[in-house]
């Protein structure tokens, strides 16, 4: 069903051994399957080290008397599935506490630090966080973009050997996510109320929230539709791109916009099984937006981005700071895109330096002043900063 294939993740490897030579504690969090315990393995295996999988009840039943039995270790300790046992984050902080630190502990988690409490509280000070994702472009490569595309970066979805094992897999982690995963984090929600919901949020992918139109729609309350999106982002499913507030003299959008971040999971919520029923779907251009942003975020490292919208029709995908210079993105299906009044708009209102258009064209080229494309599979750090 899978092709026997590794992608090396150089990129992560790197950041958790720089992270391990800061911190006494790292935390390596990202979505369910998306390759932590792969990664961590690849790290344990450099250096002396101790393995506990919390799914596992022999590794569980192990870790009966935590203090005891991890305070006698040394090396490097991983503890994988972390947010099954919040009671060992008060535990690590008292190890991490020794003097002599002779241990480092690597955790392992499916759910961000404020759904998992104890991480920041108990870890305040011990604790260095690394987010991790599904594949990129920068590591599949340029020539299989469009298969990142529409399967989505999870390497068990991507490496599949037929669009159909893909589309099976993707469709079987959306199951064990609503039926096991949430449970788990002591999450009482109705699977089926929850799957109906992300179905519906992935028909508003790269739209503007709104939260009245969603429970109307589903016949609950705007505060109960607000909980199950902070769920679906805080176990790194959907992104919430915040607006951006310029003093420009016009009304602008102060609702945040909605993407699923994997589009291989928006195309399983949606039932497009290939290419081309994506390409067929009112969805396709929306969701090449949300793929792009999401590659140029995670290539560039941005920490902090926004959109910028304007209920006058202008509006920017995407924009960010970048050593002191506004720098604006624009995400574009299209072989051929061309500047718009809306582009013009941003770059005045906002003071842009620089505004680039990425689409899925052969080669970079100007369009105007300021204004570039730029193919996404050249969008490097490197090629930002180039723009400065």
């Amino acid at each position: 069903m899978f092709k026997r294939a590794f992608i090396a993740r150089k990129r992560y490897v790197q950041q958790v051994r720089d992270a391990l030579a800061r911190a006494p504690i790292i935390a390596l969090l990202g979505p369910r399957q998306c390759g932590k315990t792969t990664l961590a393995r690849t790290i344990a295996s450099e250096m002396p080290s101790t393995y506990f999988d919390l799914e596992s009840p022999a590794d569980f039943s192990r870790l009966q008397n935590p203090e005891y039995v991890l305070g006698q270790l040394r090396g490097l300790v991983v503890i994988d599935e972390i947010q099954s046992r919040p009671d060992l984050f008060a535990v690590l902080r008292v190890l991490a506490d020794r003097p002599e630190k002779p241990a480092r502990f690597l955790i392992l988690g499916s759910a961000s630090p404020s759904l998992v409490k104890g991480v920041s509280e108990s870890l305040a000070g011990r604790v260095e966080f690394v987010d991790l994702h599904g594949f990129d472009l920068s590591e599949v490569g340029a020539e299989k973009m469009e298969r990142l595309w529409i399967r989505g970066g999870f390497p068990r979805s991507f490496l599949a050997a037929s669009e159909a094992d893909s589309l099976a897999w993707r469709e079987g982690l959306i199951r064990t996510y609503l039926q096991r995963d949430l449970p788990e984090l002591g999450l009482r929600i109705s699977s089926t109320a929850m799957r109906r919901f992300w179905t519906m949020l992935a028909h508003y992918h790269g739209r503007t929230w709104n939260a009245s139109e969603l429970a109307r729609a589903m016949g609950l309350s705007d505060k109960t539709v607000r909980a199950y999106l902070d769920i679906l982002t805080d176990t790194f499913m959907v992104r919430q791109l915040q607006p951006w507030h310029a003093n420009v003299g016009k009304r602008q959008v102060k609702a945040p916009k909605i993407y699923l971040r994997d589009t291989g999971l928006l195309h399983a919520l949606l039932r497009l099984p290939d290419q081309e029923a994506v390409l067929g779907h009112p969805i396709a251009g929306f969701s090449w937006e949300g793929f792009a942003i999401e590659q140029v975020l995670r290539i560039a490292a941005i920490p902090d981005a926004f959109f910028w919208s304007t209920y006058s029709g202008a509006e920017l995908d995407l924009l960010f700071l970048h050593e002191g210079r506004w720098i604006g993105v624009e995400c574009k299906y299209s072989d051929a895109p061309a500047v718009t009044r809306s582009m013009r708009s941003a770059m005045e209102d906002l003071k842009l330096h620089r505004l680039w258009i990425i689409a899925p064209v052969k080669a970079r080229y100007p369009l105007a002043p300021g204004i570039e494309v730029c193919p996404l599979k050249d969008w490097t750090a490197d090629r930002l900063k180039e723009g400065l």
